[in-house]
């Protein structure tokens, strides 16, 4: 891939994601097959559980040309298509002033256009960590905290508990 013009526009995830892909990014457990770099592991990791993951370039295009008959700023147009709300809420905090802006139904129609054009993001990872349980809770982290410090004295050297 050759930059032809830096800084033209912001990017997508999607566009992110793609980049890496095509770098040799993938979800290669030892991650030594592609030359890519650990920092871009962390974003493909990212971003392939998030919306840009289940997009493809078609999904984009027809998005892209869907939205332009609603009057959105270039950073509104590429946030709706970042995050993919699914619900009419949702639009609040991504379009500036919305219910000003636009009327109940526009609304609907943008969440209804975004339905149909962009995939809904695949969450197998997420809800697979939270039913096995990998993730400590507050209360755990805290209890994990408190033992460690019943176990120290004031000068920070360990107590021996045998």
């Amino acid at each position: 891939m050759k930059i032809l013009e830096a800084n033209v526009s912001a990017l997508t995830n999607f566009e992110v994601l793609d980049f890496i892909r095509g770098k040799g990014a993938s979800k290669d457990p030892t991650r030594v097959i592609a030359k890519v770099a650990m920092s871009e592991y962390k974003v493909y990791d990212y971003l392939v559980n998030t919306a840009a993951g289940c997009q493809t370039r078609e999904n984009v295009k027809e998005y892209l040309t869907s939205i332009k008959q609603h009057e959105l700023s270039e950073a509104e147009v590429l946030n709706v298509l970042n995050i993919r709300p699914a619900a009419e809420v949702e639009l609040f905090h991504i379009i500036e002033d919305c219910t000003v802006r636009f009327p109940d139904e526009e609304i609907a129609e943008i969440v209804e256009l975004v339905e149909k054009t962009l995939p809904a993001p695949s969450n197998k990872e997420t809800s697979k960590e939270i039913s096995e349980g990998e993730e400590e809770t507050e209360t755990e982290k805290h209890e994990n905290v408190n033992e460690i410090s019943q176990d120290q004295t004031e000068d920070g050297e360990q107590m021996d508990t045998s």
